[in-house]
C-alpha cells in the first residue's frame, strides 16, 4: 500500500492556494493606482484567477491519476513560480493579468492533488476528520496571508508581493521533492474525462455540494476582494486591513474546532451544513448593517465560522462514490465549483458591496440545502 503522506506537509499544500490569494488582496488598491486602472478593474483579477483556477483543476486532477501525484505537485508548483517571476517583470495591467492566469493554473495543484491523497489514504469518518484537521490548519492562512500581504504592501508595493510568492515556490518546490511520497493506488480507474463529466454532472448531489462550496468560497474571498476598499474608505491603510486577518482567522478556527466536537457528538453532516448555511445568511445581514465601520468584522467573523462549519463537510462526503477514479472526480468536481466562483466573484466586483453580495450567496445557499431537504420528504 502506498505511504500516507505526512499531515503537515499536506496542511501547507492546502493552505498554499489560500496564502497566495490572501497575500495578494491588501496590494489591490496599489495595482488599480500602478496601472491606472479602476478598482473595479483591479478586483477582476480575483474573477480570472478563479477562472484559471478552475481549468487547473481538471488539468492537475486529471494528471494526478495518469502521471502520478508527486510528478504533478512538482509540475504545478513549478509553473506557478514561472507565473510569479512573470508578476515581478510585469510592466503593465495586462501582463499582471497573464502572470495571474499562470499562477492560479499552477497553485491550482495544492487543492485537488492534496485532497486526492487525502482521499487515497482516508475514508469513511476518518475522512471527514482530517478534512477537520486541514480546515484548524487553513484557519491560519489569512493571517499569513493578510498580514504579511498588509506589511509588504505598504514597504513595497506589488513587487514585495510578487517577490514573496516567488520564494514560497521554492520552498515547496525543495519541500514537495524532499518530503511528499506517491499515494496513488496501483489500481486506478482512468475513466475518460467526458465520461465521469456526463455521470456527474446528472448527479443531483455533486452539483447540490459544488453549489454550496461555490458560495461559501464566495462569502470569504469577496471579502478578500472587497474590504480593502472599505478599509481604503474608513481611511486605513493595507497594513491594517492585514490585521483584520486575526477576525478571520479566530472564526476559522472557532469553526474548525466546532465542527471536530459536534462530529464527535455524532451530528450527522448533512445537518451541520444546513445549521452553517442558516447562519451564514443572519451573519450576513449583520455585516451589511454595520459594513460602513469596523463592527463589521464581528458578523464577518461569524461568517466564516459557517465556513469552517460547512466546508470540511461538504468535501468529506462529496466524492464519496468517485472513489475509485479519485483525482479526475475530484478535478471535475473543483472544476464545477471553481467556474462557478469565478464567475461569481465577476458579479461581486461589478456590486461592489461586501454586504449585498453575502446576503445573496446566504439566502441561495438556504435556499438549496431546503431545496434538498423538501425532495427527501416527498
Amino acid at each position: 500500500m502506498a505511504k500516507k503522506p505526512q499531515l503537515w506537509l499536506i496542511i501547507v499544500l492546502m493552505m498554499f492556494p489560500q496564502i497566495v490569494e490572501t497575500i495578494y488582496s491588501p496590494v489591490l488598491p496599489h495595482i488599480a493606482h500602478q496601472f491606472s486602472v479602476s478598482v473595479e478593474t483591479a478586483t477582476q483579477t480575483l474573477s480570472v484567477y478563479f477562472t484559471a483556477f478552475a481549468i487547473g483543476v481538471v488539468f492537475w486532477g486529471r494528471m494526478a491519476d495518469i502521471l502520478g501525484r508527486r510528478f504533478s505537485m512538482l509540475a504545478g508548483l513549478c509553473l506557478y513560480g514561472v507565473g510569479a517571476a512573470l508578476a515581478i517583470l510585469a510592466t503593465s495591467f495586462s501582463m499582471i493579468m497573464i502572470a495571474r492566469i499562470l499562477t492560479a493554473f499552477g497553485a491550482a495543484v495544492g487543492s485537488v492533488v492534496t485532497q486526492t491523497m487525502l482521499r487515497d489514504s482516508y475514508e469513511g469518518p476518518e475522512l471527514g476528520k482530517v478534512f477537520s484537521i486541514m480546515g484548524m490548519g487553513i484557519s491560519v492562512s489569512p493571517v499569513l496571508g493578510l498580514l504579511s500581504g498588509g506589511f509588504l504592501a505598504e514597504q513595497s508595493g506589488h513587487y514585495g508581493i510578487f517577490m514573496a510568492l516567488m520564494v514560497l515556490a521554492i520552498v515547496l518546490v525543495t519541500a514537495t521533492i524532499l518530503r511528499l511520497p506517491e499515494t496513488r493506488p496501483d489500481s486506478v480507474n482512468a475513466v475518460p474525462l467526458t465520461t465521469l463529466l456526463a455521470t456527474m454532472l446528472r448527479d443531483s448531489q455533486i452539483w447540490k455540494n459544488a453549489i454550496l462550496v461555490a458560495l461559501f468560497n464566495l462569502m470569504l474571498f469577496s471579502y478578500y476582494s472587497l474590504a480593502p476598499f472599505i478599509f481604503s474608505d474608513m481611511g486605513l491603510n493595507s497594513e491594517h486591513f492585514g490585521y483584520s486577518g486575526f477576525a478571520l482567522a479566530l472564526g476559522s478556527l472557532l469553526g474548525s474546532i466546532a465542527n471536530k466536537r459536534l462530529l464527535q457528538k455524532k451530528l450527522e453532516a448533512q445537518t451541520l451544513v444546513n445549521a452553517a448555511s442558516i447562519l451564514a445568511l443572519v451573519a450576513a445581514i449583520g455585516v451589511y448593517l454595520t459594513q460602513h465601520s469596523l463592527l463589521f468584522l464581528l458578523p464577518m467573523m461569524v461568517v466564516v465560522v459557517c465556513f469552517g462549519i460547512a466546508i470540511p463537510n461538504i468535501l468529506g462526503s462529496a466524492l464519496a462514490s468517485y472513489k475509485a477514479s479519485a483525482g479526475t472526480a475530484g478535478a471535475t468536481f473543483g472544476l464545477m465549483y471553481y467556474l462557478m466562483l469565478g464567475a461569481l466573484l465577476g458579479i461581486a466586483g461589478m456590486i461592489h458591496n461586501l454586504g449585498i453580495v453575502l446576503i445573496a450567496a446566504g439566502v441561495i445557499a438556504v435556499a438549496t440545502v431546503l431545496l434538498v431537504n423538501f425532495r427527501r420528504t416527498i
